[in-house]
């Protein structure tokens, strides 16, 4: 039996060598203004094996910055930085997409710079914490909720930094629909109590998510733009009151935009299997995440669930992840404590396996 994992597969307008797709992990290894750097070059370029990377999440304007030193693309400074990134990829045989992530009301006013403020479906704070380096942990920012004509001002900046991505040099954009940030605040119910076109019931709380779709694929292509969901999730203070039937409705408006594909996650709870969701209302490719090693990837491959199988961790202390299942060698694990810090520590330096290994 052929293993489907090495095996080259297209994705809209993306050729993948193999089915191994890097999955986005905020790693907080920007400069201060949200300029990437050598370090991410290197620390990509390491990567770039894998069939696709897709990159950490990144704030298409400074409204939707989450983290200290968390990636931008906003300014010519950026986009100059991530040229850095992606040039070192596809210098090595590698495709590479932007995830596009607007953090909506997960931020703090220690992070964002003075005076602006973090925005949201409507004006309720999120419960928790965040951590700030200039004040270490402080609780989420109290948002401001978008008017309509702002909405729509947000769309078109997510229209914006898809553009900007391929001036950098990405091969596409992923929207970022899930963990409790902007599309997911208007998607849910518990985040979302608008009055007007944007709120109400699911097909109106997914509009947002859909028109930035839709306004990215018009500027650069849908077979250059992925959208990644997580049904069930709850992270950052985020609940729905039927998370399975709204995530089918977003899927099914994006279904007729054709889509590079879906990058969904397996839900929290056991009572939604949403890949199984997935396959029956998005209709496209679907890259798989959450949990998987080797084995279980393909066997999720060999049984038609997905086209390709994203890893995370995995990626992390294994530059050279697609080799080491190729091959069978163990796998590293990756120190936690380093996962957010700044510098190459516990970053670029994990080294490869040797033949011994």
């Amino acid at each position: 039996m052929t293993q489907q994992l090495f095996t080259p597969v297209t994705l809209g307008d993306l050729h993948l060598a193999n089915r191994i797709v890097m999955a986005p992990m905020t790693r907080n290894r920007a400069d201060a203004d949200g300029t990437p750097n050598d370090l991410m070059a290197e620390h990509y370029a390491q990567r770039a094996t894998a069939g696709l990377i897709v990159a950490e999440g990144t704030w298409p304007e400074v409204t939707g910055q989450a983290y200290n030193r968390q990636p931008g693309i906003e300014t010519a400074a950026h986009v100059q930085g991530w040229r850095r990134v992606t040039d070192a990829v596809h210098a090595r045989g590698g495709r590479i997409v932007l995830q596009i992530m607007h953090s909506g009301r997960i931020g703090s006013p220690h992070i964002k710079p003075a005076g602006v403020r973090s925005v949201a479906p409507s004006a309720l704070q999120a419960q928790g914490e965040i951590w700030t380096d200039a004040a270490g942990m402080q609780p989420f920012d109290v948002p401001h909720a978008l008017t309509t004509e702002e909405v729509k001002t947000a769309i078109a900046e997510h229209r914006a930094a898809a553009l900007r991505a391929r001036d950098a040099g990405f091969d596409g954009v992923e929207l970022h629909g899930t963990s409790g940030y902007l599309s997911m605040q208007f998607l849910s119910s518990a985040t979302n109590q608008r009055q007007d076109e944007y709120g109400g019931n699911a097909a109106a709380r997914a509009r947002f998510a859909f028109e930035c779709l839709q306004a990215m694929a018009d500027a650069i292509g849908a077979g250059r733009v992925g959208l990644r969901l997580n049904p069930g999730n709850t992270y950052n203070d985020t609940a729905d009151e039927d998370s399975a039937a709204t995530h089918a409705e977003l899927m099914r408006q994006a279904r007729p935009l054709g889509l590079a594909y879906l990058h969904v996650m397996r839900a929290p709870s056991a009572d939604i299997d949403a890949f199984a969701l997935a396959r029956a209302n998005f209709g496209g490719p679907l890259i798989l995440n959450d949990g998987f090693d080797g084995a279980s990837a393909e066997a999720a491959l060999q049984a038609g669930q997905g086209e390709a199988i994203s890893f995370a961790r995995h990626f992390i202390a294994n530059p050279d992840l697609v080799q080491r299942l190729q091959q069978g060698l163990a796998l590293a694990k990756f120190d936690r404590r380093t996962l957010y810090t700044a510098g190459a520590v516990g970053y670029s330096d994990y080294p490869a396996a040797t033949a011994t290994d």
